[in-house]
């Protein structure tokens, strides 16, 4: 499992999957969760601002990634 610290309070899902390289653009971002291939805590999530926190993690193609204060 893939971590991302958390510089601020929270990290948007977009952002979070290009810091950990799961995409390479903000467009592809944009496009794989509005094709509901981003999970939140184990949910589909199509909200790409979605705000993560410390305790959240992600998954996308097989990748899990837990966010961390």
């Amino acid at each position: 499992m893939d971590k991302i610290k958390l510089r601020e309070e929270y990290i948007k899902l977009g952002q979070a999957l290009k810091a950990a390289r799961l995409v390479s653009s903000g467009v592809e971002a944009k496009m794989m969760v509005l094709d509901g291939r981003v999970k939140v805590n184990g949910e589909v999530c199509l909200q790409r601002g979605k705000k993560l926190v410390g305790g959240d993690s992600f998954e996308f193609d097989g990748n899990v990634v837990s966010i961390e204060n």
